[in-house]
This record gives C-alpha cells, structure tokens and sequence, in this order.
C-alpha cells in the first residue's frame, strides 16, 4: 500500500466523469488499498479515485468513529436519497486550505459492487451520507465547490490557490 498524491483542482481528470468498473480484480483491490492509506494519511473520511488521478468509479469511505469500517466501493450509484437535508462543512486535498458548508440529503440508498464483487444496497445516514454523495460526485467529475455560486466558487478557488504557493 502506498499513500498517492493529490491531483490539483486545475487538473482536466479532477472534472471529468470516471469510467466504470467492469470487474473487481486483484489491480482494482490494490487500488483501492492505496485509496484507504491515503484517506487515512489525510486523514479524511472518504476518498475516490478520480482525486488520485485514477479515472476509475471507485470510492472508499470511512466516518465511523474508531475507523477500521472501511467500505469499498466501485461504480456507486444512489436509489434513494431522503428528503431531509444536511449541512456540512465539506473540504478537498485537491482544494487545500478552503471548505465550505454544502447541503446534501441526510440519508441515501447506494447500490456498488463491493470488494467481493457483489451488488450490494445500503443505506448511508449523516456523515456517511454526506461523504458517499461527495465521493460519488468526484466520480462525475464534480467537486464540492461546483454545488456553490460561480462567486463563491472563484473566491475559493484563489484562496485555495495563493495559500498553495506559499
């Protein structure tokens, strides 16, 4: 396992939707190994493969509490999304230094292959919720700015920008 570097906003891949995962393989699970250490070594609670320049529908998520409850997942699509919303203060290595508080339904149904290449259904509450949907929208090639005003965006965007060149 090795910890990968981020790709920068700026890159092409970063806003390009990933391709999807015909088959859980030995390459996709050491993938995915690599996606695990680097989100630990962030230390974040998720992370997809777009961000690590990997153009793969994969994804790893982890908010629990102690961690250690990894879920793997490729090619994830959401069924069901609550009507009830959640705030939260979201961020990006690609976008080091900003964040901003972005709403996204409280709970979600997502179906995924998981790392047993089975189609598995579960259901994501809060924080795990939160963190699916913005790992699924890395694999649309979407990033949490894209979810604020064009203003906003900008002004984060630059500010993410000078701090970087310091």
């Amino acid at each position: 396992m090795a910890v990968r570097p981020f790709i920068p906003y700026d890159d092409r891949r970063l806003h390009s939707a990933a391709e999807p995962v015909g088959a859980i393989t030995d390459a996709v699970r050491a993938v995915w190994d690599d996606m695990v250490h680097t989100m630990e070594a962030m230390p974040g609670v998720g992370l997809a493969a777009p961000q690590i320049g990997v153009m793969l529908r994969l994804a790893v998520v982890d908010a629990s509490d102690r961690r250690g409850e990894v879920v793997r997942m490729a090619n994830p699509e959401v069924l069901h999304a609550s009507a009830r919303m959640r705030a939260h203060d979201e961020a990006s290595p690609n976008l080091p230094g900003v964040s901003a508080v972005i709403e996204r339904p409280r709970a979600v149904t997502v179906r995924f292959l998981n790392d047993r290449g089975e189609v598995e259904d579960r259901d994501f509450v809060g924080l795990w919720a939160t963190s699916v949907q913005h790992q699924i929208d890395h694999l649309n090639g979407r990033v949490y700015v894209d979810h604020l005003s064009a203003l906003k965006r900008r002004m984060l965007v630059a500010k993410s920008s000078k701090l970087s060149r310091r």
